[in-house]
């Protein structure tokens, strides 16, 4: 699959490597912008004690 995806970019290899921190950095903002919060609402944490 990264080879692929290493195989599809243009460029030389420094091209290559800021286009996949890019990509990268895109889906790090996807995730905690719309996938986490999403998920956040779905799953409600059971109330947990810890008893000592």
């Amino acid at each position: 699959m990264y080879g692929a995806l290493w195989r599809i970019l243009p460029g030389p290899v420094w091209v290559r490597v800021i286009i996949l921190i890019a990509i990268a950095a895109g889906v790090v903002y996807a995730l905690f912008t719309w996938v986490f919060p999403w998920v956040d609402g779905i799953i409600t944490p059971r109330d947990v004690t810890v008893e000592q």
